[in-house]
């Protein structure tokens, strides 16, 4: 009869659980068969698992083994399965027992030649469909045990090489596992402060109203304004996660294989900044095997796009269903996946080449027809979604060196945790969580206008061409606006003000 271990396979962001059957008997002396639709990686576990058995002390079945991979119809990759593999493999050959409770244990882990247990990918997603499976115990590489056990109704035992797992098994010297710490959600630490920023308070404002209701930004102005500076201080006026976020993060990063080394948490709210010669796949994910992409990595967080403009149209054309959705679907060969993709898209690019197209100091070389060219470089359907354009000009000289410091990080956070207090306390019976959010029936629930406001969007949409998209945006911008003035109601004057940050039409 054939052995049989619990492991599981990472799809996407999600884990299935894979049965790791071992057998002998028949065919070839000393061949040893992976079947199951493994991909490179795993039909190399044979020479691995070799190795290791035979260098953890144990002997190798000289006759053919064959391990099966079930369900077969799964594809299978990477080398997580090499000790699940040998765990079946030396319960076969009764060198291992499992006890009574086998069945409710899973094995995951890569295996060097001596034996020893290395770290791998996409534990965190592991550990949850495991504990939702039922299963009471996981055994994974000790550089894992505390991204495992991030899930605290699992017992993580931490594995150090293959011999050691044996002993545990066998009842010889038991393994401690695991236990569960705290952590800090405080976004305090790494990022710069708002009051480095000289100036520019109609660009501080603007950032401020994005960071509360999650809207997305765009500035522009000339080379050397601030943009870049702004852009980097947003993180630190975010609120801080919730365990809930934390986790949504952890596991993309630990899928995407760039969860930072000893960390089994991420803590604070992530900042991409792709270079502008990112591709598509770079951004919204893909491969061979789907891998989540910038924007997923920047779920919960902060996208900034330098040189927005310099990024090719087709790149950025791929914005436009996350920006809407927050979520994206790549379709592949190997499988349809979808990636969570809510995330604050802040964007800056220049007026034009020469980057001093309206500067009042410095003139602009550009002809006429560059400067054109150059900003349909963004499709209007991008620019339609995105709520904020903010104009950010040259500082002024006294305004460089004045002595004076504006506000910081930590009082801007204040009001902005405030805000988004109110939106948790709107929406706690809601899919979502920011004004940003809201579909067009939360929009017509949530945001209802006085009969003045009403005339003015009137006004504006008939003035400005606006799209439907970009009405529902304003109404959802004034929302913001009105929650950070502490307003139940929107006015007037929030609907101007979120009128100003629309673009200007020429």
């Amino acid at each position: 009869m054939s052995s049989k271990i619990i492991s599981a396979a990472v799809v996407g962001l999600e884990a299935e659980l894979v049965e790791v059957e071992a057998d002998y008997g028949g065919g070839p002396l000393g061949a040893f068969a992976i079947v199951g639709l493994p991909d490179a990686a795993v039909s190399e576990s044979r020479e691995r698992v070799k190795r290791a058995v035979k260098n953890s002390g144990f002997s190798f079945p000289r006759v053919k083994v064959t391990v099966n991979l079930a369900p077969a119809d799964l594809k299978k990759y990477g080398p997580s399965y090499d000790l699940p593999i040998a765990v079946s493999v030396l319960v076969k050959t009764g060198r291992v027992s499992l006890p009574d409770e086998g069945q409710k244990m899973l094995f995951i882990g890569e295996l060097a030649l001596s034996g020893q247990v290395r770290p791998i990918n996409g534990v965190l997603p592991v550990a949850l469909k495991a504990k939702q499976a039922g299963l009471k115990t996981i055994f994974v590489p000790k550089e894992n045990a505390a991204e495992a056990k991030l899930v605290k109704e699992l017992e993580v035992i931490p594995l150090d090489n293959l011999g050691q797992l044996a002993d545990h098994l066998n009842g010889r010297k038991l393994i401690p596992p695991a236990g569960y710490k705290e952590f800090d959600f405080s976004n305090e630490k790494i990022f710069s402060d708002m009051a480095h920023v000289r100036g520019q308070e109609h660009a501080k404002q603007a950032v401020e109203i994005a960071a509360a209701g999650a809207h997305n930004v765009l500035m522009f102005g000339p080379p050397g304004a601030g943009k870049t500076l702004i852009a980097r201080t947003m993180p630190s006026i975010l609120p801080n996660l919730t365990l809930d976020e934390a986790l949504e993060i952890t596991k993309i990063y630990s899928v995407a294989g760039q969860l930072p080394t000893e960390t089994a948490l991420l803590t604070t709210r992530p900042f991409r900044s792709p270079h502008h010669t990112a591709s598509g796949v770079a951004l919204v994910g893909g491969g061979t095997w789907p891998r989540p992409g910038e924007i997923s990595l920047a779920h919960r967080g902060v996208l900034f796009l330098d040189e927005f403009s310099e990024f090719p149209r087709q790149v950025l054309e791929n914005l436009r269903q996350p920006l809407e959705d927050g979520v994206i679907n790549v379709s592949r060969a190997a499988g349809n996946l979808r990636f969570p993709a809510k995330f604050i898209l802040v964007a800056a690019m220049n007026p034009c080449p020469c980057g001093f197209y309206g500067d009042k100091e410095r003139q602009c070389t550009c002809a006429p027809g560059q400067v054109i060219n150059y900003r349909k470089r963004i499709s209007g359907p991008i620019i339609d979604r995105i709520d904020l354009h903010i104009e950010v000009p040259r500082l002024k000289f006294d305004k460089l060196t004045s002595e004076g410091q504006g506000e910081t990080s930590e009082v801007i956070k204040i009001r902005i945790e405030a805000a988004r207090k109110i939106q948790t306390e709107r929406f706690k019976n809601m899919p979502f969580i920011t004004n940003s959010e809201m579909n067009s029936e939360a929009v017509k629930e949530f945001c209802p206008v006085d009969n003045s406001s009403h005339e003015l969007l009137r006004s504006a949409v008939d003035q400005m061409h606006l799209s439907a998209r970009a009405y529902f945006r304003i109404l959802k911008l004034a929302r913001t606006i009105a929650d950070l003035a502490g307003e139940e109601k929107i006015l007037t004057p929030h609907i101007a003000e979120a009128l100003q940050y629309r673009p200007r039409v020429e």
